[in-house]
Formats: structure tokens, sequence, C-alpha cells
């Protein structure tokens, strides 16, 4: 898992309207959260092509039904996607010299989907609407933000494999933007509940946990880092992705953790992405 995040880098768009390519995935991606593709198909090269000339982001979004080829002026199978998706933004683009491209992209905020083409590029392209996210109550954000902390450190704790076991690590990569202090009330350092000390005998303890992940405080930011990485499904996740506030997604994302906490202090296994198929996409 990647060490640390201090902060969330959003980029302000021009307008809250914009016209961007969507690629669909089985997959969610969420702001703040790095996720690497390697995209091979002809269209989508196309798409990295002209992001990376005009500086542009393009937008994933989850796909309910279909496949992730898709199909070309309407052609072929039905493409069922969601109406709510995440700015990715190309931090790094590699080509290799058949052709084909290895991005690391960062999602930056999200966006909900207006109407969708699929006449004017080999690939989708959308009119969709910047959707900023809200608080909710402050006070009670503020409140569910210390006590989701608290149940995910145990969540990380229990994850780690005991003696005998064989568990894939979790491959989770943020946007960092470290400083040697965090300012105040950005970030803080996750510690043990006060209810729940520490093993220090036990590989991946709170207390080990808190001395490589610095997590942030703001209710934003942490609920879109924990639905990242949560291991539940997809749709799940896609649920989070569009909660009407912070304060609604803290809520929820303490009641996931309840079930996954309970499921993982009798050892059985939680959901887990095919994390070859998230790197390895048809694209």
């Amino acid at each position: 898992m990647t060490a640390a995040v201090a902060s969330l880098a959003v980029t302000a768009y021009p307008s809250p309207r914009m016209r961007i390519p969507l690629f669909p995935l089985h997959a969610v991606l969420t702001p703040g959260l790095a996720l690497s593709l390697h995209v091979f198909e002809d269209r989508y090269r196309v798409m990295v092509r002209h992001c990376l000339d005009t500086d542009s982001p393009f937008g994933i979004v989850l796909i309910h039904e279909g496949s992730e080829v898709v199909p070309r002026h309407g052609r072929g199978a039905e493409l069922a996607i969601a109406g709510v998706g995440t700015f990715a933004e190309i931090r790094e683009a590699s080509r290799h010299s058949d052709g084909r491209w290895d991005l690391l992209t960062v999602g930056s905020g999200r966006f909900t989907i207006e109407e969708v083409h699929t006449e004017l590029e080999p690939y989708l392209v959308a009119e969709v609407h910047r959707l900023d996210d809200a608080v909710g109550d402050a006070d009670t954000a503020d409140a569910l933000v210390q006590h989701v902390i608290r149940r995910f450190v145990e969540y990380l704790r229990l994850l780690q494999p005991r003696d005998g076991e064989s568990v894939p690590p979790i491959d989770v990569q943020v946007e960092v933007e470290v400083s040697a202090q965090p300012a105040a009330g950005e970030a803080s350092e996750l510690e043990a509940s006060p209810d729940q000390p520490a093993d220090t005998d036990q590989p991946g303890a709170p207390s080990d946990l808190a001395s490589s992940l610095r997590i942030p405080e703001d209710p934003s930011q942490l609920s879109f880092l924990l639905t990242g990485i949560v291991q539940v499904r997809p749709d799940r996740k896609q649920a989070l992705l569009e909660a009407d506030s912070a304060e609604d997604r803290l809520r929820e994302l303490d009641r996931l953790l309840d079930g996954e906490l309970a499921l993982l202090r009798r050892r059985l296994a939680p959901y887990l992405a095919d994390r070859r198929s998230l790197a390895d996409r048809v694209s």
C-alpha cells in the first residue's frame, strides 16, 4: 500500500459543464486515488493522444452491463454505464513501439453525465457537469471522521496475514503531496483505537500502521480515500461515489466496515478485486 496521503489534488476546471471522453471500466475510480491502465485498443489510443495533446482529463465510469470494448457507432452489444463518474488526469504516460500506452491516472473530482455522444469520436464522448461534494452536517461529519478512522485502523490490522496465511496485499495508490509536518486539520497519523490496543507482536498492528500511513481528516477526502481502499464490490463503491454528501458516505462506510470487520474477525475472506483485470484492461 502507498505509504502516505497528505492532501487531495483537485483541479479547478474552467466551468461546471464540459465535454470529455469517456472510458467505461468494470472498476470505480475515486477522487485522490490513482489507477494504472494498459491501453491497447485503437479507439482508446486515440483518446489518450487527444488528452495528452490538449492536457485534458477523460472520465472513468463504471460499466453496469456490457463490455469495455465499446461498439463503435452503435453497432454491437449494448453498454449500460453509471450516471456518475470520476475525472481521470494522466500523471504518467509511456508509449510502446506498437502504439500501446501505459498510464498512471489520478481521480481529480466527480461528474454527472448529462448526455452521451456515440458518433463524434471512435470512443464515447459525454457532456458532463462537475459534481462538488457537500459535507453535510459539519459536526456530525467531523465526529464520523474520528470514529471511521479508528475502525479503519482495525480493518487494516485484520487484513494482515496471520501465521500460515497467504493474503494478497492491498495495492492502492494515492495522490501524494507530503510535507514534513501536516498543517493543522489537514491530516493526522493513524493511531490505535483506545478500546482496541495495538498488539505489538502482531505484524501490521495499528502501531506499525500509524508510522506508515497518513490519512486526511477532511470528511470528503477521507470518505473518497476509504471508498477506494475498502475491498467491496464495484457496485457498492459506485453507491459510495454517488453519495449526496461526505456525511452520508462516511455513514455508509461505517456500516460497511462493521460487516467487513465481522467477517475478518472470523477470518472469512472479504471481497477482493482481481488486480490483474484492473491492470490489463481491454482498453
